[in-house]
C-alpha cells in the first residue's frame, strides 16, 4: 500500500473547470493534487475535440480546445500543482474534518477539501444501432475529429442535428470533397446562427442536407467505407457514396463510483449549493458540468465561476478564523510568477 501523501485540496478532473480551480485555489495559497481519468490534461475539450474552435471565452473571439487547456495550464503552473493522470477515484472516506481520496493506481491522498470537477463522469459516444458498426469504427467511422487535416479530400456523412454536427459540416467543409448531412427532421438543435451557416454552405454542391433520413447500413470491407445507406421513417432507401461516417448523437455519461460517494445526486449531476458549489458532504463541492442547481448553465465560463466561488469557500475551512481580504489580481499579482 502507498504512502499517504498530504494537501489542502484534491480536484477530480482535469479538464478546464478543474485546471481553473487549481489556480484559484493557488491565489488563496491552497495546494492542489489533480486527479484525472485521462492519461492527460484536458478532459473533453483535448479527448473529444482539441482542434475545435470555442467562441464563447472571454477574451479569446476563437481558441481551440487544445489551445485553450495549454493556457489554463500555464496559469496553474506557478502554484505547481501534482497531477495524477491516468487514474480513477475509486475510494473516498472522511477522516475526522479530512477526506481520504484512493485511486485505482494506488495513489492515496489525504486533503481537507475535494472539488470534484469531474464533467459528468466518463464518457462515451451514443453508438448508431447498425450491423458491422465495430469492423468500421477508428478506420473510417469516428466520433470525434482530432485532426482536420485527415478529412481532406474525403466523402463524409456527417449524422446528428445537434451543434457537434453542424459545427464540424461547417469547419471541414472547405476541406472535403462531399458533406452529406443526415438528421431525421428538417429543424436542427444547433446554435442559430450555426444552422444558418451551414443551409447557407447547403446551397453550394460542397454540402446536401439529406433530410428526414436517418442512418440504415453500412457498405464497404476491410474496414472502409465505400457507401452509407439512410432511410425515411416509411422505409425508402438512399445509397450514399462515402469514405467516412462521422455519428454525432451525444455521449453517453457514467458517474462510476462518483454515484457511491453519499452526495445529493438529481439525474446523475451533482446538487450542490448555488452560492458556493457545496455539496450536501463537508468539505467536498462541485464545480462545471458535473454540478447542478436550479438556473444551472453547462458553459465553460459558468464552471470557471464555479471554481471562484468553490475556492472562497474551502478557504475557511483550511484557515479557520484568518480573515480573508480578497485582492484582485490586477493589484495582488500571482505569486510565483
Amino acid at each position: 500500500m502507498s504512502a499517504v501523501q498530504q494537501t489542502d485540496v484534491v480536484i477530480i478532473g482535469a479538464g478546464p473547470v478543474g485546471l481553473f480551480a487549481v489556480f484559484e485555489c493557488g491565489m488563496l495559497k491552497m495546494r492542489c493534487h489533480v486527479i484525472d481519468a485521462l492519461e492527460s490534461t484536458g478532459g473533453q475539450c483535448v479527448a473529444m475535440y482539441p482542434e475545435k474552435p470555442i467562441y464563447d471565452i472571454p477574451g479569446y473571439p476563437s481558441i481551440d480546445a487544445a489551445a485553450l487547456i495549454q493556457k489554463l495550464e500555464e496559469q496553474a503552473a506557478p502554484f505547481h500543482p501534482t497531477y495524477h493522470l491516468g487514474q480513477q477515484v475509486e475510494k473516498l472516506t472522511q477522516a475526522g474534518d479530512r477526506w481520504l481520496v484512493e485511486t485505482n493506481a494506488g495513489t492515496r491522498i489525504d486533503a481537507k477539501v475535494v472539488i470534484v470537477a469531474a464533467g459528468c463522469g466518463a464518457f462515451g459516444p451514443n453508438r448508431p444501432p447498425l450491423d458491422h458498426l465495430a469492423e468500421y469504427e477508428g478506420k473510417s467511422i469516428f466520433y470525434l475529429v482530432k485532426r482536420r487535416e485527415y478529412f481532406r479530400g474525403k466523402r463524409i456523412v456527417i449524422a446528428g442535428g445537434g451543434d457537434s454536427a453542424l459545427d464540424w459540416t461547417i469547419s471541414l467543409a472547405d476541406l472535403a470533397e462531399k458533406i452529406y448531412v443526415i438528421h431525421r427532421r428538417p429543424k436542427f438543435r444547433g446554435a442559430p446562427e450555426s444552422v444558418a451557416r451551414m443551409e447557407a454552405l447547403a446551397k453550394t454542391d460542397k454540402v446536401e442536407l439529406v433530410v428526414p433520413y436517418q442512418l440504415h447500413g453500412l457498405e464497404g470491407s476491410n474496414g472502409q467505407l465505400s457507401a452509407v445507406n439512410v432511410a425515411t421513417l416509411e422505409g425508402d432507401v438512399r445509397r450514399l457514396e462515402a469514405d467516412t461516417l462521422l455519428p454525432f448523437f451525444g455521449l453517453a455519461m457514467d458517474l462510476g463510483p462518483i454515484a457511491q460517494w453519499g452526495l445529493n445526486l438529481e439525474r446523475n449531476h451533482i446538487a450542490v449549493n448555488p452560492q458556493n458549489c457545496a455539496t450536501s458532504a463537508p468539505g467536498i463541492f462541485a464545480i462545471g458540468d458535473i454540478a447542478t442547481y436550479p438556473g444551472k448553465l453547462k458553459l465553460i465560463l459558468c464552471g470557471f465561476a464555479e471554481a471562484a466561488m468553490a475556492a472562497h469557500a474551502a478557504h475557511p475551512l483550511l484557515h479557520p478564523g484568518e480573515a480573508l481580504h480578497f485582492e484582485y489580481s490586477t493589484s495582488k499579482g500571482v505569486p510565483g510568477s
